[in-house]
């Protein structure tokens, strides 16, 4: 076992266990934002190019999602791409499971937080998938049963197994998924987001906050992706933390500031693993790090760290937390 591998797994089991992923884990299946090409007549249509590539990225993201829930028998490159991908999240959320129970409950809760600024169902459909063959506890903030709801106050729940006898309790793991950033199947209902599970199509829009360089002044306008946001800080200032960063640059201003303030935490440890080695230098300057050493609880995990390693993908991430990379 290489010793940075060791060093990450012993982290990600002896730590209060969270995850950021970004765009960049659900390429090359959805592109990203600067990857996203435009014509003429879609800017004319959009006024502005940025529009017309919020426009055409969202679209493509309900697209692969529909796909996620209801796969075409006529398999196709891009369904085949798409499956691919499912199954690298299926590889991460499985090792979270193995992972949490590993630990030891009696020093850390049994959990984990993945917090995503995706608005894809790739995770949700991963987990689904994996709830079949583990004991995995799913947690996406909603109450009801038919009709299912947005409330923040159902995050942070811990689930136990009593005996029959009631002579035990056992802690069962559990896996909390929030978006601060929304989801193709998140509808505003009144004052309400009710999560379907479908994609949400014309006439209605899916509640998101599009990559549009104002995500900060989005996010804190609305309640709901406030109080999302606000998890996000708490569960970074509680001790013995460790967050796993991927897929993310850190361009959303308001997340950079969230995670320098989060530093201040000593007992905090970041590991941000960039896709390439250039990758680092792009991610100190937007975290505001460019004319400063960034403290020393913030890691920057490099390909070159590992053997025969040019680039970073999601599936490294699921070997790095099973000590294989």
């Amino acid at each position: 076992m290489d010793d940075l591998s060791e060093t990450l797994r012993n982290l990600a089991i002896t730590k209060r266990l969270n995850f950021l992923i970004g765009s960049g884990a659900s390429t090359p299946a959805i592109s990203l934002m600067s990857q996203v090409k435009v014509t003429e007549k879609e800017i004319k249509a959009a006024r502005t190019k940025e529009e017309a590539k919020n426009i055409k990225l969202i679209e493509k993201i309900k697209e692969v999602s529909r796909e996620l829930l209801h796969p075409q028998k006529n398999t196709t490159n891009k369904n085949k791409q798409i499956q691919l991908k499912l199954e690298e999240y299926k590889r991460l959320i499985k090792v979270i499971s193995e992972i949490l129970n590993q630990s030891n409950s009696r020093e850390i809760p049994r959990e984990a937080n993945i917090f995503t600024t995706n608005y894809d169902l790739f995770i949700e459909k991963a987990v689904d998938e994996v709830l079949a063959e583990t004991t995995l506890v799913f947690n996406d903030g909603a109450r009801g049963y038919f009709n299912r709801y947005l409330d923040s106050s159902n995050f942070n729940r811990t689930v136990s197994y009593e005996g029959l006898n009631n002579n035990y309790i056992d802690e069962l793991p559990s896996l909390t998924l929030i978006k601060p950033h929304g989801s193709v199947n998140w509808k505003r209902e009144g004052k309400e987001v009710q999560i379907l599970n479908s994609v949400i199509d014309e006439p209605d829009e899916p509640m998101v906050v599009p990559p549009t360089g104002f995500e900060g002044r989005d996010t804190f306008l609305d309640n709901h992706f406030h109080d999302m946001l606000r998890v996000f800080q708490l569960e970074l200032d509680k001790p013995e933390s460790v967050l796993f960063v991927f897929g993310f640059s850190f361009q959303d201003d308001h997340i950079a500031r969230m995670i320098r303030r989060a530093l201040r935490n000593r007992s905090l440890i970041i590991a941000c693993f960039c896709w390439q080695d250039g990758d680092k230098i792009t991610y100190r300057n937007n975290l505001g790090y460019d004319k400063q050493e960034p403290p020393k609880n913030l890691k920057f995990i490099k390909p070159s760290q590992f053997r025969n390693k040019n680039k970073l993908e999601l599936k490294d991430l699921t070997e790095v937390l099973r000590g294989n990379l």
